[in-house]
Parts: structure tokens; C-alpha cells; sequence
């Protein structure tokens, strides 16, 4: 039985939903697997065990250290939304141990972390999103000449978060700075995006050397005034619809353009795609490239509408690492 690690936590806000997934994870890879569910926060690295000990992992091979072994894993499942483990810094450190992991490479992880770097990146390849400005916290943004090139409303959001954390959506000009200020909060770079009216989508897209698999499409229906965290995270205030009830056609095209996106992008392992369908047309949004697994989270969702197991799907994307 091979020996699997799960990095859960991280550095940033998104610390108690990584956690979440992972135990999720955990639940549905324990009976093909052997799984440890390794806490990454800051320099502590570690394995909690049943009784509520801590057990150092060695970072200079990431190995397990227990009173009266050593575990070597024979992968990583990167389940850690945010920093390090979906901005490519913890990819990095594994490329150098040669130890293979289930989300995208080092250079993706980290392109796809930067919001603006990657729909700078995907409008070369004329995949259609808004108009946006990015801010940086050295630079004082000017809201005239930004409601001028976006218009009002408008959404404010960290340029490098997840989770909808630090993002406001801006009705009036002179709430702009207060607006950016709170994005500034979770990132040094600030991404300012033209509102467009429509219906908020996703959808799931994993792919393996054998398999590929584009899940149904959802569409979030938040009872706020977008799918901020509260939405996203708190029982009855978003409605999750999968599959979307949309015209055919409609949900081919998000079908067809996350799939594209992620080839041009070079994902691995799952990923999440966001749109926004506006008329008839979806405009893409971001990529989550380590999307949350906990029961809430719109993959899981996606994969019990189209009958696939979570442990089938997880384990498909582990036994690809081996072939």
C-alpha cells in the first residue's frame, strides 16, 4: 500500500478551509491508501497523531519522523488553498526531492496564483474576461480615471488570494480607496475588475495520461450581494445548482473553454474554473488550481452529479503520478 501525504494549512486566511479539505480528502483516501494529514504552517511541519502528539516532519527530505520510525511518502496531495501550496512555493521544494503531487507544476501554480499575470497570459489565446487594472501598494491609485476605464460598479479584490478575502464590491467612486486598502490587506498587488452583470458559474476539469474528465457545470446563485466568503462558506446563503440549469450550449462552451484553458495553461490534477455568463457568452474569471474539497466545495458537488466517486477521483489522480 502506497504511503500518501496530505499538506494541509498554510500561511494564509485560507488556513481553517485547507484543513477542512484535507480531512475530507483523507476520509475518502483511507481505505486504498496510507494516509498522514501534514500540517503546514510557518517553519512548523508536522503530523498529529491519534493520541495529540506532534511529530516533526524532516525538511530536508520531507520525511516523518515518530518515535520508532521513519515514514517516506510516495506522494504529496497538495490540498493547502493559498500559500505555499498554490502559488508554487511548496511544488518547488518537492521538484527538487523528486516527489510527485497532484496539483499543477511550480511555474503554472505560481502563474495561475497571480490573477492579472494570468488573464494577461489567457488574452493572448483570446479566451474573453473584463477589463481590469491592477494597483500596486507602492502606487496611489487615482478612482477617477478608474471608474472612467471600469465603470461603477466595480470589484476590488487581492490580486494573489483565494476564498473571496479582502474583495469588495464598489458602488460608488469614493469607496474605492477604503475598498482597496481592505484588498491590500491580504496581498501587496490589488486587482480592479469591471463589473458584468450575469450568472456566476464553475466548472471542474481534471486530467490524467488515461482520462480526462470535465465535471458538469454549476452555477452559484449567492444570496449576498456576490459569492463572497460568508456565501461561499455558511449554510443557506449561496445556492449551488448542479447541474446548471442552462441551455445546452451554453454549458458546452464553459465545458469546452475550461478544458482549453486548462491545456493552455499546462494544469495537472484538478482544477476549478470560474466564468461569468453574460447573454449567452461566459467571460472567464479565475482558476482555482488546488479548488477546496470540503463537502460545501463545488467539486465534490460536480462529482457526485456526474456519478464519480471521490475516492475514484482522487486515487486517479494519485496512480497517474506512478505510471
Amino acid at each position: 500500500m502506497r504511503t500518501i501525504a496530505i499538506a494541509a494549512g498554510g500561511n494564509s486566511s485560507e488556513f481553517e478551509i485547507s484543513v477542512k479539505s484535507a480531512n475530507e480528502v483523507s476520509k475518502a483516501l483511507s481505505s486504498k491508501y496510507m494516509v498522514y494529514v501534514i500540517m503546514i504552517k510557518g517553519s512548523e511541519w508536522y503530523w498529529e497523531d491519534q493520541k495529540g502528539r506532534y511529530h516533526n516532519i524532516d525538511k530536508n527530505n520531507f520525511t516523518l519522523i515518530t518515535d520508532d520510525l521513519k515514514v517516506r511518502f510516495d506522494a504529496v496531495f497538495i490540498a493547502i488553498h493559498g500559500t505555499p501550496g498554490e502559488n508554487g512555493l511548496l511544488q518547488g521544494y518537492l521538484d527538487m526531492l523528486k516527489i510527485p503531487y497532484s496539483s499543477c507544476d511550480a511555474f503554472c501554480s505560481a502563474l495561475t496564483f497571480n490573477k492579472q499575470a494570468c488573464k494577461l497570459f489567457l488574452k493572448e489565446y483570446k479566451i474573453p474576461m473584463a477589463d481590469a487594472i491592477l494597483v500596486r501598494k507602492n502606487e496611489k491609485p487615482d478612482p477617477s480615471a478608474i471608474v472612467k476605464k471600469l465603470g461603477i460598479p466595480c470589484f476590488v479584490k487581492p490580486n494573489d488570494s483565494g476564498s473571496s478575502f479582502g474583495v469588495s464590491k464598489v458602488k460608488k467612486s469614493e469607496d474605492l480607496p477604503d475598498a482597496i486598502n481592505k484588498a491590500f490587506g491580504e496581498s501587496d498587488e490589488v486587482l480592479i475588475e469591471a463589473f458584468m452583470k450575469g450568472r456566476e458559474v464553475a466548472c471542474g476539469v481534471v486530467k490524467t495520461g488515461a482520462k480526462t474528465l470535465v465535471l458538469p457545470v454549476t452555477e452559484i446563485i449567492s444570496k449576498n450581494e456576490f459569492f463572497d466568503y460568508e456565501a461561499k462558506y455558511s449554510n443557506g446563503k449561496s445556492e449551488e445548482v448542479t447541474p446548471a440549469r442552462m441551455p445546452s450550449d451554453i454549458t458546452g462552451e464553459i465545458q469546452r473553454l475550461s478544458s482549453l484553458i486548462y491545456d493552455l495553461l499546462g494544469c495537472k490534477g484538478i482544477v476549478r474554473v470560474d466564468f461569468i455568463v453574460t447573454g449567452n457568452k461566459p467571460f472567464f474569471l479565475e482558476i482555482n488550481t488546488v479548488p477546496g474539497m470540503t463537502e460545501e466545495s463545488l467539486v465534490p458537488q460536480q462529482a457526485k452529479a456526474a456519478g464519480i466517486r471521490l475516492d475514484d477521483l482522487y486515487s486517479m489522480v494519485l496512480e497517474d503520478l506512478f505510471v
